[in-house]
This record gives structure tokens, C-alpha cells and sequence, in this order.
């Protein structure tokens, strides 16, 4: 299983960015998927998941900002970042789970590397 994950960078705070993820390796349209966060010095932390069938669950700090969707014709997953604050600065990473439904405080199977969000006030 490989998950890529781009569109990381610098915005200010008010702004927004869209994160992506492909995927290889896998049948798609089995997993669960989610975007993850480590801000420097914490945990990580669940952002977003998303079911097979789009049921989704949002972690309360990002709710009504952040909107996580997936194309299992392309095997992508995306997160949607508006209104960002400097608190969202952390590297994101994209997840994988076998399973028709997760949560983000479900243990994943496997992982991208990462891209790196930074949010200036």
C-alpha cells in the first residue's frame, strides 16, 4: 500500500489549502481513510475520516472548516481547509483502514509520509 499525499503549504490565517491524496497498492473502495495531524512538540491527531460509502467524522477543532471527500474511480482522498488558524500548522498525513466505516481514533493500517501546512497570523 502507498498513500502520496501534496498540497502543503504557507497561508495566512483566514486562508485556505487543499490536501491530496493518492493512493496505490490497495482496492480502494474498501478502506476506510483519514487525514491526520502532529503539530511540533504534540501527539498526533485524528482531522477527518471517511467511510467507504462517504459517512464522514471530523475531529470539534475543525468542524465547519475542514471537509474531507474521496473518488474511488481515482483513488484520491481530499481534504478541503478553509479558515485556517495558525493552530492548524502541522504536518498532515493521509491514512488508510480496512474497513467499511472508521473514526479518527481508529488505529489505521497504513500511512503516507506526510505534507507539511503552515499557517501564519
Amino acid at each position: 500500500v502507498r498513500l502520496a499525499e501534496s498540497g502543503g503549504g504557507s497561508v495566512q490565517a483566514g486562508g485556505s489549502l487543499r490536501l491530496s491524496c493518492t493512493a496505490s497498492g490497495l482496492t480502494y473502495s474498501m478502506y476506510c481513510m483519514g487525514w491526520f495531524r502532529q503539530a511540533p512538540g504534540k501527539e498526533r491527531e485524528g482531522v477527518a475520516s471517511i467511510g467507504r460509502d462517504g459517512i464522514t467524522t471530523y475531529a470539534d477543532s475543525v468542524k465547519g472548516r475542514f471537509t474531507i471527500s474521496r473518488d474511488n474511480t481515482k483513488y484520491t482522498l481530499t481534504l478541503q481547509m478553509d479558515i485556517l488558524k495558525p493552530e492548524d500548522t502541522a504536518m498532515y498525513y493521509c491514512a488508510a483502514r480496512l474497513g467499511r466505516q472508521c473514526s479518527i481514533n481508529d488505529a489505521m493500517n497504513a500511512w503516507g509520509t506526510g505534507t507539511l501546512v503552515t499557517i501564519s497570523s
